[in-house]
């Protein structure tokens, strides 16, 4: 790779997007790179508030799951679904729960264990207002920090289906699935984290609506006046 020089020498990449732009050129290629990375779309199920499968949900004509594998994609070609296999096949590979019926914390097992790298981005499928290039930027501070878990924390609240894991915390998951606790912050205190604070996120030009989420029909509603049908 014609970069890769320049690329491998940022190795500590600023906090501040501007600058890690200019110091790495563009923060795709930086974190394809330094250390592979798969993304894994958490599918999700039947919502109780929402009262149907949200991954099938449409914004624009899209199908959100469709919108979750295009924004991974955009960072790496390895992405996956966490969710039945034969209900996702047309939009990417698929892998099922060990613990089902445990929440994303379960998810999150999943996907560490069919993962192909050490380094995996978890996304829930609710979020279709997220930055690409927010993306990056988190992948490539979790690539550099080594970290366990690297997961924005906003309005006092961490954001752990918009973070990164690495293979060792499906470990920690699954002692605490085993022990009958699905509460993914509370394994945080127990493993390597790194934090980036909304002070951090707004700084960097980064907008704290991107992790909106989708959970009643009222806020599908607002959603859908904001993705008009192309």
């Amino acid at each position: 790779m014609a970069n890769s020089g320049r690329l491998l020498s940022c190795t500590n990449p600023p906090k501040d997007f501007i600058a890690f732009w200019q110091c790495v050129g563009d923060p795709e290629l930086y974190h394809r790179g330094v250390e592979p990375i798969t993304v894994f779309v958490l599918a999700g199920g039947r919502s109780s508030r929402m009262g149907v499968d949200k991954a099938f949900l449409e914004l624009g004509g899209k199908p959100l799951i469709a919108r979750a594998v295009q924004l991974a994609r955009g960072v790496t070609p390895d992405v996956r679904i966490v969710g039945d296999p034969e209900k996702y096949a047309p939009y990417a590979p698929a892998v099922s729960d060990r613990f089902v019926g445990r929440g994303p914390l379960g998810g999150i097992h999943a996907a560490l264990t069919a993962s192909s790298s050490d380094l995996s981005l978890i996304l829930a499928v609710d979020l279709p207002f997220l930055d690409e290039r927010f993306l990056s930027y988190l992948i490539a501070q979790a690539a550099v920090s080594g970290a366990t878990v690297t997961v924005p924390s906003t309005d006092g609240y961490f954001q752990p289906l918009c973070a990164a894991y690495r293979r060792q915390f499906a470990d920690v998951a699954e002692q605490a699935l085993e022990a009958g606790r699905n509460k993914i912050d509370a394994l945080f205190r127990s493993v390597r984290l790194r934090i980036i604070p909304e002070e951090e996120l707004k700084g960097n030009g980064f907008s704290m609506s991107m992790f909106r989420n989708l959970n009643t029909p009222e806020e599908w509603g607002a959603a859908k006046r904001e993705f008009p049908r192309g």
